[in-house]
C-alpha cells in the first residue's frame, strides 16, 4: 500500500531530522527513510562520540597536571572501557532525545533502505521512494510532493590502504577501539586527523601525523595552524608536511609499516595502527539518482543556492552536496530548503558566516576570510592579535597557550574575519559569528563591554589591537 507524503526524507542524520521537524512544525505530512539510526553519522560514528572521548583526554591531562594547581592526587590512569563507557551513554540519551523529537512531531519512520524511482502513474514526475526492508519483507512505496536527500558521507579511502577496522582504521572504526594502541600513524592533517592526534597523544599514545600538503590544518589561517603544529611537536607528535605515502610499500603484519617520502627522503615509520584520516566521500551510490535528471560534479550532487537539484522537487543537503562538510551546516542547509519548498523566501547560505571548529586541545575555531584569503580579494587589510596568556582567566585555567586573531578592512573597519587557538575557541566563536551576522565594526567589538576575568575579553582586546590600542599587551 503506498503513502503519500508531502516531503519524504532520505537520511536520519542532524540535516534530514532538523529539515523534517521543521518541515512537520509547518504542517508538512512527512517521513523519513533511514537504514540505520537516526542521528547519523554526526551522532554515532562522528562529532558527539568523538567530542567524548576527547574531554576524558583533557580531564586525564587535568588530573595528570593537578599538582600545578595544588591539588595532590595519586598517579591518574585510564581505564578506557569506562571512556568508552560514557561516551556511549551520551550518544544512547541523544539518540533517545531525536527519537523523542520525531515523534512529538508526528514524523513516520521507515527503517530500510530507501531509492528513488522514476516517473510512474503514482507519481507523474518521479520521486516514488522505494523502502527496501532489511528483515526481506516486502518494500514500502512513498509518494512525497517534495523529496530531500540527506544521505550524508563515508570516509574517503586511499588504494593501497584498504581499512580492515583492526590494523587500517578509519574514524569511524577508531571511535570502536577496545584498548588504547602504543602507537599509531594517522594519514591526513585536517580536522579529523589533528583531533585524533591530540586525543591520542593526551592519553600517552605515541603520535606520527602525514600530512600530504605543506601545513596541517590547510582550512585555516596559517598563524594558528603554526601554532597548532607547534603545540602537538611540544606534546611528543612527530609531524611530517609535503608528504607522500607509499602504498606499495606499506607493510601489514602484527603491527603496520609505513613508508613516506618528506623532504627528499624515505622515512620508514612502524606502528600498532594506521588511521586513515584523508576526508570523506558523498553517498550518491545505489540511491535511484540515475532514474532522475540530478547531477553529480566531483563526486557531490549539484544544487542552486536553495539547494534544490535539477529536479525542481528534490532537493539535497549536508555532507552528500559538499562545501563545508559540517553538522550545524547541514542543519542551516535543511532548514533553507524546507523554507524554500514552502514557497518562501530564506537567505542562502553564506559560506563567510559559517563557524569551523576544531575540537582539539588546544581548541581552534574560525569563521570568515583568513588575512591571505582577505589580501586576495583585494581588501586592505588590518589584523589585531591578543595572546591568552596577557589573559587573567586563561591563567586562572591554567591554559595559556594561543591566541585571538581579527582582521578586518582597514579602509571602512569591517569585520573580515576570527581565527582563534586555544582554551574555549569553540564556545567564543559565536561572539564573532553574531558579529559578522549584524555586520559590526572592530571598533563595534572593541565598545562592546566584556566581564572581568573572562576569556572573552580576548575579543574585545583583539578588536583594539586592530588600531594599536590594546590595554593588556
Amino acid at each position: 500500500m503506498a503513502q503519500e507524503y508531502d516531503l519524504v526524507v532520505l537520511g536520519a542524520g542532524i540535516g534530514g531530522y532538523v529539515a523534517a521537524i521543521r518541515a512537520a512544525q509547518e504542517g508538512l505530512k512527512t517521513a523519513i527513510v533511514e537504514k540505520e539510526k537516526t542521528g547519523g553519522t554526526c551522532l554515532h560514528k562522528g562529532c558527539i562520540p568523538s567530542k567524548a572521548l576527547l574531554r576524558s583526554a583533557e580531564v586525564y591531562v587535568q588530573m595528570k597536571d593537578s599538582e600545578k594547581f595544588g591539588i595532590m592526587t595519586d598517579q591518574a590512569a585510564v581505564d578506557f572501557e569506562k571512556v568508552q563507557d560514557r561516551k556511549n551513554t551520551i550518544v544512547d540519551k541523544l539518540y533517545n532525545g531525536v527519537q523523542y523529537l520525531l515523534k512529538k512531531e508526528k514524523i513516520d519512520m521507515y527503517t530500510g533502505h530507501g531509492r528513488i524511482l522514476g516517473p510512474s502513474i503514482f507519481s507523474p514526475s518521479g520521486g516514488t521512494i522505494s523502502v527496501e526492508k532489511m528483515d526481506g519483507s516486502e518494500n514500502d512505496m512513498l509518494i512525497p510532493k517534495n523529496v530531500l536527500i540527506a544521505t550524508g558521507s563515508r570516509p574517503r579511502l586511499l588504494p593501497g590502504l584498504e581499512p580492515d577496522g583492526k590494523q587500517v582504521l578509519t574514524s569511524e572504526d577508531a571511535l570502536s577501539l577496545n584498548d588504547l594502541p602504543a602507537s599509531m600513524v594517522i594519514i591526513g592533517g585536517g580536522v579529523i586527523g589533528v583531533e585524533w592526534a591530540s586525543l591520542l597523544s593526551d592519553f600517552d599514545v605515541n603520535v606520527t601525523m602525514i600530512e600530504a600538503g605543506s601545513r596541517i590544518l590547510p582550512q585555516e589561517d596559517a598563524e594558528v595552524s603554526k601554532e597548532m603544529t607547534s603545540q602537538l611537536k611540544e606534546r611528543g607528535v612527530t609531524i611530517f608536511t609535503d608528504a607522500e605515502v607509499l602504498t606499495d610499500k606499506t607493510i601489514k603484519q602484527h603491527d603496520v609499516t609505513v613508508t613516506v617520502r618528506a623532504e627528499g627522503k624515505e622515512h620508514s615509520i612502524k606502528a600498532d595502527q594506521l588511521l586513515l584520516a584523508v576526508g570523506r566521500t558523498a553517498v550518491t551510490e545505489d540511491i535511484g539518482l540515475e532514474n532522475t535528471s540530478i547531477s553529480i560534479e566531483n563526486g557531490f550532487i549539484a544544487t542552486n543556492e536553495y539547494f534544490q537539484t535539477n529536479e525542481s522537487h528534490m532537493y539535497a543537503i549536508g555532507d552528500v552536496i559538499g562545501g563545508l562538510q559540517l553538522a550545524h551546516v547541514a542543519s542551516r542547509e535543511g532548514l533553507i530548503a524546507v523554507e524554500h519548498m514552502l514557497g518562501n523566501d530564506p537567505l542562502p547560505l553564506d559560506e563567510k558566516m559559517i563557524p569551523k571548529c576544531t575540537y582539539s586541545r588546544p581548541e581552534i575555531a574560525s569563521i570568515g576570510l583568513t588575512e591571505v584569503e582577505a589580501a586576495e580579494q583585494g581588501h586592505e587589510v588590518k589584523t589585531g592579535i591578543f595572546p591568552l596568556e596577557a589573559n587573567g582567566k586563561a591563567l586562572i585555567h591554567g591554559e595559556k597557550s594561543g591566541f585571538m586573531k581579527i582582521v578586518a578592512n582597514k579602509g571602512n573597519d569591517d569585520l573580515l574575519g576570527v581565527h582563534m587557538i586555544g582554551t574555549n575557541a569553540t564556545e567564543l566563536i559565536s561572539e564573532a559569528a553574531l558579529a559578522k551576522l549584524v555586520d559590526a565594526s572592530v571598533f563595534e567589538i572593541s565598545e562592546t563591554i566584556h566581564p572581568h576575568p573572562a576569556i572573552a575579553e580576548i575579543f574585545g582586546e583583539a578588536a583594539l589591537a586592530a588600531d594599536g590600542k590594546a590595554i593588556h599587551s
